[in-house]
C-alpha cells in the first residue's frame, strides 16, 4: 500500500499530526481508545501534548478520546511477578500502600502520552484502582462509571461501556500486545482454563481505610500478537503513519467479537479439548 511507504518527515507538529491522522481515518464526531509509544513518531514539537492536541483537534468537540490509566501498584503485592517482593513485606505492604487517587496516582507503564493525558483539564477518571481509564470529549461521563472492583475490564467496565458506543481503537507505535479491548475478549469469551482470582485493593470504606478483596480473571495474554496477527489477515485494519509511528485503526466491537471466536476455538484446543 502506497500509504505506508512514507514514514513522514523528520518533524512532528500539531499540524503535521492532525493530517496524519485525518488520512488514517479519524474524523470528527469518532469515539476512540488509543494505546500509543512517543518514541516511535520520531521527533515531536512539543512531545505527548502535541500528539493529545492532534487527536482532540481532529476528533472535535462532539468526539471522545479514550486512554487506559492503569496503576498496577495500587493492588496485592502478593501477586507481583515483575519484580516479586519479598513475602515479609508483603503484610505492610497492604497496610501502608497510598489509597488510590483519581487526580493523583500516576499511570504504571502506560507512556508518556496517556500520562499527560490524565492530567489535562476537562479529563476524567475511573474509580478502579488498578485498572482505570480516561476520557475527554461527548461520552466521558457515560465511559468512565464504574465503580465496582470485581473484574476490573469487562462488560460493565469503561472498555465495556466503549463496546456499546461501537468506539474506535488507535494503536500508535505499539501492537497487539498493548490492546486492552483484547481483555474485553476475554471476559465475554467462554474457554476452558479461565480463572477466578482474588485481588486485593486498598479502599476507604466507612471513613476508614480497609484492604478488600475482589474476584477478577487471570488473564492470559501470550495469545495476543497471534490474535491481532490472524484479524488484520483479514483486511479489515486500516494503516498508516503519524509522524514515523506505524498506526492501526480498528472498528472495536468487531475485533472484539472475532477475538471471543478466536479465544473459544483455540484457547479449548490449546487445552487439548
Amino acid at each position: 500500500m502506497a500509504e505506508l511507504e512514507s514514514v513522514g518527515d523528520e518533524i512532528a507538529t500539531v499540524s503535521s499530526l492532525k493530517g496524519d491522522f485525518k488520512r488514517l481515518g479519524l474524523s470528527k464526531g469518532m469515539t476512540v481508545i488509543v494505546h500509543a509509544s512517543l518514541r516511535s513518531f520520531g521527533w515531536v514539537c512539543g512531545g505527548p501534548v502535541s500528539v493529545i492536541l492532534a487527536l482532540e483537534e481532529v476528533l472535535g468537540s462532539e468526539g471522545t478520546l479514550v486512554m487506559p490509566s492503569h496503576s498496577y501498584d495500587v493492588s496485592d503485592p502478593a501477586n507481583w511477578e515483575n519484580p516479586p517482593v519479598p513475602s515479609a513485606w508483603i503484610e505492610r505492604i497492604r497496610n501502608e500502600m497510598p489509597l488510590f487517587h483519581k487526580d493523583l496516582t500516576p499511570t504504571t507503564s502506560m507512556g508518556k502520552i496517556a500520562e499527560t493525558f490524565r492530567k489535562q483539564d476537562g479529563v476524567v477518571r475511573s474509580s478502579h484502582p488498578s485498572s482505570s481509564f480516561c476520557a475527554r470529549g461527548r461520552h466521558k461521563d457515560y465511559i468512565v462509571q464504574d465503580d465496582k472492583l470485581d473484574f476490573s475490564q469487562n462488560e460493565q467496565s469503561p472498555l465495556g461501556r466503549f463496546y456499546e458506543l461501537g468506539g474506535y481503537i488507535l494503536l500508535i507505535g505499539v501492537a497487539h500486545e498493548k490492546n486492552t479491548s483484547l481483555h474485553l475478549a476475554e471476559y465475554k469469551a467462554d474457554y476452558s482454563g479461565k480463572k477466578i482470582i482474588q485481588e486485593g485493593y486498598p479502599c476507604m470504606e466507612n471513613g476508614k481505610r480497609v484492604w478488600k478483596t475482589a474476584s477478577d480473571i487471570a488473564y492470559k495474554s501470550d495469545d495476543f500478537p497471534l490474535i491481532g496477527y490472524e484479524y488484520e489477515a483479514g483486511g479489515k485494519v486500516k494503516k498508516g503513519y503519524a509522524g514515523k509511528a506505524l498506526c492501526r485503526l480498528i472498528n472495536q466491537r468487531d475485533f472484539v467479537d472475532f477475538a471471543v471466536t478466536w479465544m473459544e476455538r483455540n484457547r479449548r484446543a490449546a487445552d487439548g479439548l
